[in-house]
């Protein structure tokens, strides 16, 4: 039998495991389900004949070793810092790899090494790093065998909540890891290009510069930037491009909602808050606010966001339960960032019936034949339940699919590599419709870059 080893079992790996366990008896596969957690390792092995559950540590060479060595191919599904190591050994006992995560300079270093051993190092293969990487490049090579050259290029992508358990005023609920959302866009400024023009939006001012975007059947919209739209310019091969900006989907009215937090100082991760573990919702609010000896919490954080009571604003903030006077925060040496974090996590949570969705959007402008066009290339995707989530689906299939095309040897390109080749996004593609993650290209009247289209 040929041995596929998964390192890390959380919750992107559910349907990655699914998809292999399904096709272990046609395929002639073994798979060992790798986790620190015995248990849910144990438990995504679901008692199946052709895989095996074991306790991992990465820390420890002598087992990370033992096993790669036995393993065909190695799919890690650690978090990114930890990939290295199990890259190393991947081409010491010379293993074929994938990750779903951003290409470091870590792992860009080991591309000779691979080449020289004939091994796939596969990354970014996942959702977003990954499924965008494959949509974009079909339609921009398909563009390009017509003779069209490429002037426009933005793409969009969120993780949310599905709309039969959207049931807050906010829209939204936490789909992956609600630190990513709490500390998003920090770090340096947002930047892109437009209309020939570069772009910069700083963190304080990056919430209240959003596109609409309009998805039939699902409504409206918004798009923020992310934080460096430029860096795949040279990957997709749009050195020359006019527009290029990647984003971030939300429901109209989160970003300027979230932006209070922004403007209050909430989402600050750069120092520790003393007393963080007995203090209360309302003492972490009050914490942001100026003294006064006689105006309420409430009135002065209105006083201070500039919002009324009648303002749909408010009611966001009251329905989050931040003024409890009751409610622990209960985090040792916790940072601003964290706090909120726990608050939020007690309405965003999802519950057990809910179910999630991602929504995908990329445009593509070009000229073609000295005439201006536009394609608009759009995927939803919906969760099953809390297990088989759509963010499951869309990080962990494509993750599965990789694997098993690079062990058949469809892919065999060999190299550190993210998957924007046809021999890889093709099949892949191809094969994601099967499993509902289906593009619908539609082409509309070009619109370039209109400032109706873009809110305050």
């Amino acid at each position: 039998m040929r041995n596929i080893l998964i390192i890390g079992a959380g919750r992107s790996a559910s349907s990655l495991i699914q998809y292999l366990l399904n096709k272990s008896v046609p395929e002639n596969l073994f798979i060992t389900i790798a986790d620190l957690s015995f248990e849910l390792a144990q438990k995504k092995a679901a008692n199946h004949q052709n895989a095996r559950a074991i306790s991992f540590d990465i820390y420890n060479p002598e087992q990370r070793k033992e096993e790669i060595s036995k393993a065909d191919i190695v799919i890690s599904m650690l978090p990114a810092s930890m990939h290295i190591e199990v890259a190393k050994d991947c081409i010491s006992y010379k293993k074929h790899m994938v990750t779903a995560s951003y290409i470091s300079n870590e792992m860009q270093n080991l591309d000779a090494e691979a080449k020289e051993n004939n091994l796939v190092f596969m990354n970014e293969i996942g959702l977003d790093p990954g499924i965008d990487h494959m949509s974009a490049m079909k339609v921009i090579d398909e563009i390009r065998a017509e003779g069209g050259k490429i002037i426009l290029f933005e793409s969009f992508c969120g993780g949310l909540v599905a709309p039969e358990s959207d049931n807050n005023l906010w829209n939204y609920k936490f789909t992956w890891n609600p630190r990513n959302v709490v500390i998003a866009g920090q770090g340096g400024a947002a930047k892109f290009i437009q209309e020939g023009k570069y772009k910069y939006i700083p963190y304080n001012k990056l919430f209240r510069r959003t596109e609409f975007l309009e998805v039939e059947g699902y409504g409206r919209f918004e798009g923020y930037a992310n934080r460096d739209s430029l860096k795949y310019r040279s990957v997709y091969g749009l050195d020359d491009v006019l527009t290029l900006y990647r984003g971030t989907i939300r429901r109209v009215g989160f970003s300027k909602a979230w932006n209070m937090f922004v403007t209050l100082g909430m989402t600050d991760d750069s120092y520790v808050m003393e007393n963080s573990e007995t203090m209360t919702y309302r003492e972490f609010v009050n914490s942001f606010l100026p003294y006064h000896p006689t105006d309420s919490v409430e009135i002065k954080l209105r006083l201070s966001l500039k919002i009324d009571q009648d303002d749909i604003m408010w009611d966001k903030l009251l329905e989050l339960d931040l003024f409890n006077r009751n409610k622990i925060v209960g985090l040792k040496n916790a940072t601003p960032a964290q706090i909120l974090e726990k608050i939020l996590s007690d309405s965003w949570t999802l519950a057990p019936n809910d179910k999630d969705m991602i929504v995908m959007y990329h445009k593509f402008g070009y000229i073609l034949n000295g005439e201006q066009k536009q394609i608009d290339s759009k995927m939803v995707c919906l969760g099953d339940d809390q297990t088989y989530t759509a963010m499951a689906k869309t990080v962990g299939l494509p993750v599965a699919i990789a694997a098993l095309k690079i062990l058949n040897g469809d892919i065999k390109t060999p190299g550190v590599q993210l998957p924007i080749t046809k021999e890889v996004y093709q099949p892949i593609l191809e094969e994601l419709e099967d499993f509902g993650v289906l593009f619908i290209e539609k082409e509309v009247p070009y619109m370039g870059y209109n400032p109706k289209n873009v809110s305050s």
